[in-house]
C-alpha cells in the first residue's frame, strides 16, 4: 500500500510542479528530436553554462555521446571537464551543502525536467531572466518569479529588464491593424522584458535558437528511447491490424454455420 501510495505521490509531480512559479504565459517551441545538429548545440551549452551546478545524474557520457553522434574522444574533451570516464554518469563536482548555502536550495538534476515542467516552460524560463538589483543574485524570472538561480546566460543573451515599449494591441487573440492604412495598432506597455542592445553576444534571434537547441538536448536527456519507442509503436500498430484481418476473416468462417 505504501508502494502504491509513493507511486501516486510522484506520478503527480510533473502535474505540482507545472503549476509552480506563477501564470506567466508560455511561449510555444517546436522541438525536433530528430535534429541531431540542434542537440549537439543544446549539449555544449548545457555543459557550458548549466553544468557547473546542475548535473544530470541519470544520463551517461557514453550514452549521450552515441545517440547524438559526438565521437568520444571529442566528448571527453569539450564537455567533460573533470575526471569522469566516458561510460560515467553525468554528475557535477558541487557538493549539495555548498549549493544550498550558496543559492539558498540545493540546485535540482536536470535529466528529467522537460518531462516534469515541460518544453515550453523552459523555453520560456530561460529567456525571461531579467536584472533585479532587490535579489541577491542581482537577478529575477518572469515565469518563476523570486528564483534563486543567477541569470548564466546573460552573456549570451545581453541585459534584459524591466521596461517600457510600444507593442501590439490583440483582441480576441487576434492582432490589430489599422482599417485605412494596414500598420499595426500598437499602444505603450510597461512591466514589458527590454534586452539593451549590443549588450549580449548573440541577437535575439540567435539566442531564441540558442534556447531552443537547449531545450531540445533537455527533451531528449528526459526520454531518449522516445523515438525508438514511437518507432517500435508503429510496427506494433501495424501488426495489430494486419491480424485483424487475419482474425476477422476467421471469426466469421466459423459463425458462418451458426446463424
Amino acid at each position: 500500500m505504501k508502494k502504491l501510495f509513493a507511486a501516486l505521490i510522484f506520478a503527480a509531480m510533473p502535474a505540482f510542479a507545472l503549476g509552480a512559479g506563477g501564470n506567466y504565459p508560455l511561449d510555444k517551441v517546436d522541438i525536433d528530436l530528430t535534429d541531431k545538429a540542434a542537440m549537439q548545440d543544446g549539449l555544449r551549452t548545457f555543459a557550458n553554462y548549466c553544468m557547473g551546478c546542475h548535473a544530470a545524474k541519470f544520463q551517461r557520457y557514453e550514452r549521450v555521446a552515441d545517440d547524438l553522434g559526438v565521437p568520444h574522444e571529442l566528448m571527453l574533451d569539450n564537455v567533460v571537464f573533470n575526471d569522469a570516464k566516458i561510460g560515467d554518469h553525468m554528475k557535477i563536482g558541487m557538493r549539495p551543502d555548498d549549493a544550498k548555502a550558496w543559492f539558498g536550495a540545493t540546485p535540482p538534476d536536470l535529466t528529467l525536467v522537460a518531462r516534469v515542467r515541460g518544453t515550453d516552460w523552459l523555453y520560456t524560463y530561460l529567456r525571461t531572466f531579467y536584472e533585479d538589483p532587490s535579489r541577491p543574485l542581482g537577478a529575477n524570472n518572469k515565469v518563476f518569479p523570486n528564483v534563486g538561480m543567477p541569470n548564466v546566460l546573460a552573456g549570451l543573451q545581453g541585459r534584459q529588464y524591466i521596461g517600457c515599449k510600444q507593442v501590439q494591441v490583440v483582441e480576441d487573440g487576434k492582432k490589430q491593424f489599422d482599417p485605412l492604412t494596414g500598420t499595426p495598432i500598437t499602444h505603450e506597455a510597461c512591466d514589458q522584458l527590454t534586452v539593451e542592445p549590443k549588450t549580449g553576444e548573440l541577437s535575439e534571434e540567435q539566442f531564441d535558437e540558442k534556447i531552443k537547441n537547449l531545450v531540445t538536448f533537455l527533451a531528449y536527456s528526459a526520454n531518449p528511447v522516445k523515438l525508438e519507442s514511437q518507432r517500435i509503436g508503429t510496427y506494433v500498430l501495424l501488426y495489430l491490424a494486419f491480424f485483424f484481418v487475419f482474425a476477422y476473416l476467421l471469426k466469421r468462417e466459423y459463425w458462418k454455420d451458426v446463424h
